[in-house]
């Protein structure tokens, strides 16, 4: 968050709030001027409690080296440490925050990140002793958002969440005028600076208070606006499919591969944060449906950012239909889809019908392909016995993800025998052009189609109807 944001994020539009509540001055900045992050070498942290978890910890160490790669953040080493317990004050007991204190001081660390969620106080306590900035998963993810955040309502959702994660943590933006109250003059003025401390910070949670009340209204007309487009959606009868999935599994890649569309892609973590929408025609069927890209799930993804993006995640819980997309190269792709499902779950839209696709198999089946990836593939597959095995990229097995696609619209759809006067050609053309003629005669002065169609616009050819189902 630059200067500039944060002193937009903090301005006050009322009149009258007075001097305490103008924008901040330079030493007040000092705290989120150490999120420019970019460039920093960095040690990563995985706390894991005994032998038995220090593989995942290791696991979810590298997701974090890739997360702080998005973010500008430069990696020097990425450390495991094992505990028994969690210390409340400092996250991290005295001799391990010895050890991690040496590690920072050889390596020359000018920031440590941990893989968990630590508390405000935590925060504070590690870099009283540690000397470095100390940030959280949750801080890199929060990072990562704002800077891939393009549209309106991206911002709006991570501004309101970087808000909420900010509000707690005021107090570190204070800690120069403890520091003055020790070293002021005698007398009162000491305990003048540490009440002008503890005045601002009321001051400044009642500005955030009212920043968040405005995001969260922002952020409700946006969603109204997004609900009507379902409805109007819903309205016009056309079939959803929602692409769902993990970052960087392949979902926008998917997307062009199956509509042509130019959307952004890129092989980085939520290269994306905003929904996209296309309408594609089944091919063989004829049949009009709508595509939606969503924004890709992580493992820890905090809440405040699923609260934040409720109205964009809901977009997977509307659709008709879902197409979960698995990085089948990643060895983690059986955890990461299992995440994916746990997100779905808290949606509210783990009961939708499922087409499990296994992207990115030219990698697996490829030269460069690792014992891991096909222990991994193995473990999928006994998971997920009737996925749909393709790569986006290279355009494989895109065939039998439409087959997939056409069988699960079936029973949206009926076989007609239409009956309609040369004269009204029209609904013929109708016919050609949203359903699957599979014979078309004439008589007398009719043409009779045998077609399927779907059932929601079986309305359009009532008066034309001769008969339901497969004729010979």
């Amino acid at each position: 968050m630059t200067k500039d944001e944060l002193e937009d994020l903090i301005e006050t539009e009322e009149e009258g709030e007075g001097e305490g509540e103008a924008a901040f001055d330079n030493s007040r900045l000092a705290w989120f001027d150490r999120k420019q992050v970019a460039g920093l070498p960095a040690l990563l942290v995985g706390v894991h409690k005994g032998p038995k978890e220090e593989a995942v910890a290791k696991e979810h160490l590298e997701e974090l080296c890739l997360l702080a790669e998005t973010h500008g953040i430069q990696t020097i080493e990425a450390l495991t440490i094992s505990i028994r317990t969690y210390s409340a004050a400092t996250f991290l007991s005295e001799g391990k925050l010895a050890d991690l204190k040496e590690a920072v001081d050889k390596l020359g660390a000018k920031l440590v990140v941990f893989d968990d969620d630590i508390s405000p106080a935590q925060q504070r306590n590690l870099e009283s002793f540690l000397g470095v900035p100390v940030i959280d998963r949750t801080e890199v993810i929060l990072g990562v958002f704002a800077d891939r955040a393009k549209t309106k309502e991206a911002k709006l959702q991570v501004a309101l969440a970087q808000v909420k994660y900010i509000s707690p943590r005021l107090k570190r933006m204070w800690t120069h005028l403890s520091r003055q109250s020790g070293t002021g003059s005698s007398g009162g003025g000491g305990a003048y600076l540490k009440g002008e401390g503890e005045k601002q910070i009321e001051i400044d949670r009642r500005i955030l208070k009212r920043k968040i009340d405005r995001l969260q209204q922002q952020i409700k007309e946006v969603s109204a606006y997004r609900q009507t487009q379902r409805t109007l959606r819903e309205r016009s009868a056309i079939p959803t499919f929602a692409i769902v999935g993990y970052t960087n599994a392949g979902k926008s890649t998917l997307m062009k591969a199956l509509t042509k569309a130019d959307v952004f892609i890129e092989d980085k973590l939520f290269a994306t944060l905003d929904t996209t929408t296309r309408k594609f025609v089944l091919p063989e069927t004829n049949q009009e449906l709508l595509l939606i890209d969503t924004v890709g799930f992580i493992r820890k993804l905090p809440h405040l950012l699923v609260t934040a993006f409720r109205s964009t995640l809901e977009e997977a819980a509307q659709a008709d239909i879902l197409i979960h997309v698995i990085d089948t190269s990643n060895e983690m792709a059986l955890e990461q889809s299992k995440t994916t499902l746990s997100v779905l779950k808290e949606l509210d839209a783990k009961d939708k019908p499922v087409i499990t696709c296994f992207n990115k198999m030219d990698l697996v089946h490829g030269p460069e392909a690792t014992s891991g990836m096909s222990k991994s593939y193995q473990q999928l597959r006994l998971t997920y016995p009737r996925a749909v095995e393709l790569s986006a990229n290279q355009g494989m097995g895109i065939d039998a993800l439409l087959h997939e696609m056409k069988l699960m619209l079936q029973d949206r759809r009926e076989r007609l025998t239409l009956c309609v006067p040369q004269a009204e050609y029209h609904v013929v053309a109708d016919a050609l052009r949203q359903g699957k003629v599979h014979s078309q005669e004439y008589e007398d002065n009719n043409v009779l189609i045998d077609v399927d169609i779907p059932r929601s616009i079986i309305f359009r050819f009532e008066r034309f109807i001769k008969g339901k189902g497969v004729h010979s």
